[in-house]
């Protein structure tokens, strides 16, 4: 594996730090001496890599799809979209990060000093919490660079987080983008792309149908969201009328029929006295000739709350979240709560906090003139500190197996051999 170091040189003897990748684990180590390969300019990698069919797609341009009243849905009005997003972004924001290039892994660098203090009222957690739910909830992310002021390492002097809904990709006439306009309050802002480091980062999920913009689990949701969302409003309806449906008052004087004054004063009364949660529990008087007769729940009332919960479960799967860790009921796909939380890290954060980081590791990279990996430390995640446990015991009992070895697999680096006088 690759021998861990400082940007700048590091004093003779130094320790090198034991905390590697394990998916890492069948590379071979290299020299403690690790020149940095000179990295190509990012023209010579860009040119000539453009698709053929993109005068194409250029034609099928357009503004972003329009979000802001699923977010308010699915996000601002529903609980189950609202904690699965918050637990998805902030499990991945959490994540500790390893930099590294092609020889070696850095333990300073100025691109771990940028994302550590990327604005001045962000930290690297808050930032990439804004940026993994502006993904979540859109399908899209985008990072603004604020160029520098004067000579230094040639990377921005801060990073901003755009919001989603603002920004619409403008293509040019081969399909690329050639701009980004940023809208807000009737007033735009247009940013020009450069081949060479491009001043915005657009991070976007999947989409099979859109050349330009991603697909967020909300619009896969969108159905099972309407369903929650108004279940919820007929459970609210249901509780203000005494938690029970509708009765009746049958009203046996006389021929059967009130007059109209009897009517709306009995109407005013129910409406003043027995409506409502406040009022529940309160016995009714009943005047001469009329009589309650109360409605109970009918299997397609006692139905309709399964299909809430459902629908709860097809939300939460839609963003990757396993229903149990949001205490979701009628679902046992996992033996335990603890197997759910190990894959819930493996299927759905760590997949999606390396494929943001590796894109934001190049994009800074291009500023640098560096080829940059940034990817998670899986080796300080806690979540996953059984399989490491486990396989740093498997490796430890192999009997045939010499101490280098399995200190290369373990990605460790090899032992300094110690010198003779």
């Amino acid at each position: 594996m690759f021998p861990f170091r400082r940007s700048q040189a590091a004093p003779a003897g130094a320790a090198a730090d034991p905390a590697m990748p394990l998916a890492a684990a069948a590379a071979r180590p290299v020299p403690a001496a690790c020149p940095v390969p000179a990295a190509p300019t990012a023209p010579a990698l860009k040119t000539g890599l453009r698709s053929a069919t993109g005068p194409v797609a250029a034609g099928t341009g357009r503004s972003a799809p329009p979000a802001v009243a699923l977010i308010a849905a699915g996000f601002l009005r529903n609980p189950v979209g609202f904690r699965a997003v918050r637990l998805v972004a902030e499990a991945a924001a959490s994540l500790p990060l390893a930099l590294s290039d092609r020889a070696c892994r850095y333990a300073e660098h100025p691109v771990l000093d940028l994302l550590a203090r990327p604005n001045p009222v962000q930290g690297r957690a808050e930032l990439l919490e804004a940026l993994y739910g502006q993904l979540l909830l859109t399908g899209n992310g985008y990072l603004e660079a604020t160029a520098a002021p004067g000579p230094g390492t040639g990377l921005p002097a801060a990073l901003h987080v755009l919001r989603s809904d603002r920004v619409s990709v403008v293509p040019g006439p081969d399909g690329w983008p050639v701009a980004y306009d940023y809208t807000a309050g009737g007033r735009r802002h247009r940013v020009a792309w450069s081949p060479d480091a491009s001043p915005v980062c657009h991070v976007r999920a999947f989409h099979p149908q859109d050349d330009h913009y991603g697909l967020s689990p909300l619009q896969a949701a969108a159905a099972a969201i309407e369903v929650h969302n108004g279940a919820s409003r007929w459970s609210v309806a249901l509780l203000e009328n005494a938690a029970r449906p509708s009765g009746a008052l049958v009203y046996r004087g006389g021929d059967g029929r009130m007059s109209p004054d009897q009517f709306d004063r009995l109407a005013a009364e129910i409406e003043r006295q027995h409506q409502g949660a406040r009022n529940a529990g309160r016995p009714m008087l009943l005047e001469g000739g009329l009589d309650w007769k109360p409605m109970g729940f009918s299997p397609s009332d006692m139905e309709f709350h399964r299909t809430k919960e459902a629908a709860a479960r097809e939300i939460a799967t839609a963003f990757g979240v396993p229903p149990m860790i949001l205490g979701i009921p009628g679902d046992a796909t996992y033996a335990n709560y603890a197997e759910a939380h190990r894959a819930f890290y493996r299927l759905t954060v760590l997949p999606l906090a390396a494929r943001v980081t590796r894109t934001i590791g190049e994009w800074l990279g291009d500023f640098s003139g560096e080829r940059l990996e940034l990817a998670p430390d899986l080796d300080r995640i806690p979540a996953l500190s059984a399989e490491r446990d486990a396989q740093w015991r498997r490796v430890a009992e192999a009997p045939f197996l010499t101490d280098a070895e399995k200190r290369a697999l373990l990605g460790l680096p090899p032992l300094e051999e110690p010198s003779h006088a």
